[in-house]
């Protein structure tokens, strides 16, 4: 399925996220219909009478019921992730009809891309400037808890994916008089980043100068995501937090291992904070829009940067009810 889609219209070649996703379409696809005995066969619509078309959408139609059912309730996964399916069903029948000729006609669109808004957790300013100067916090963590306290700060300030994060190198390095800038473009966008760090980042990068052939020590995303909950409990950010999902646009919130185990907000820590972490509070801290994406790499219209904007603005209207509290409060 993903072959003759490594290159796109664009004659850019597909990046590798992209084609493992693809790979995995393919995987999930192909068990589907094994197991549920369904014939995948796609046929050109292009002379085709309206009959034929009729015929041809209500089995297509039947296929995305099947499979709409069988991703949600036999696999038990949510909107985000059975919209992101569809949509990669989508991309393939247009592939078909642009390189191959095979003419779906209106068959793509019954794949409905549900879409679902999952609640951002982000560090405050407070907790990161815990993390940044608590010395007496550091020296109590193991020294493997210590590098992972050092990368999640140093991504909570700049805002990488961890796949970029892992990647950089002593050549992303830029200096400028005193000042040390990171410059390198995102693995996922292809966008151009320049970020100028502050002098806690410049210590963090020292640390581990010369010891290794990239920035940071390797180490795999989930014991990444792993280590960092730890340091978020050791730190006693356990307060409870409803972890809500959505199936078929109906909320309902999950417990842990499928009991009444609240989440607690450690426990909702990963590598994906850093990201939501940076973004979230360049905005709340006054720092305009347009800088902010082009740090972040996201375009202009969108709609994911626009839910960072929201959480930054509820932050601002919660630090500014505060400081209108202190001031009615000397007034009596």
């Amino acid at each position: 399925m993903y072959k003759g889609l490594q290159i796109l219209y664009s004659c850019a070649r597909m990046r590798p996220g992209t084609i493992a996703n693809y790979k995995n379409l393919r995987k999930l696809f192909s068990k589907f219909c094994f197991i549920k005995k369904v014939n995948p066969e796609i046929s050109n619509l292009i002379k085709c009478t309206q009959n034929e078309y009729l015929k041809e959408k209500k089995k297509w139609l039947r296929v995305y019921k099947q499979f709409s059912r069988y991703l949600y309730t036999e696999r038990n996964h949510y909107d985000n992730y059975v919209g992101s399916i569809m949509k990669l069903l989508r991309s393939f029948f247009n592939y078909l009809k642009a390189e191959k000729g095979i003419d779906s006609r209106g068959i793509p669109r019954i794949f409905y891309i549900i879409k679902e808004e999952i609640p951002i957790v982000v560090m405050s300013t407070e907790q990161l400037n815990f993390l940044i100067n608590d010395i007496a916090f550091e020296k109590s963590l193991s020294p493997s808890l210590i590098v992972s306290k050092d990368m999640f700060t140093f991504g909570c300030t700049v805002g990488l994916r961890i796949s970029d994060l892992l990647a950089l190198k002593k050549s992303n390095l830029e200096w400028s008089y005193t000042d040390c800038y990171l410059k390198l473009s995102s693995k996922k966008t292809g966008t151009p980043i320049r970020i100028k760090l502050p002098n806690y980042a410049n210590k963090i990068i020292e640390k581990y100068a010369g010891r290794y052939s990239t920035l940071f020590p390797k180490i795999s995303i989930f014991n990444f995501n792993k280590n960092c909950k730890s340091i978020a409990e050791k730190a006693g950010w356990t307060q409870i937090l409803d972890k809500k999902r959505s199936k078929r646009g109906v909320i309902k919130i999950i417990n842990r291992f499928n009991s009444q185990n609240k989440y607690r907000f450690c426990d909702l820590i990963t590598s994906h904070t850093m990201r939501r972490t940076a973004i979230t509070l360049y905005l709340s801290l006054g720092m305009p829009e347009q800088l902010v994406r082009r740090i972040s790499g996201h375009s202009p219209g969108s709609k994911e940067f626009f839910r960072y904007v929201k959480i930054s603005e509820e932050i601002m209207d919660r630090e500014i009810s505060k400081v209108h509290s202190k001031l009615e409060n000397l007034q009596k």
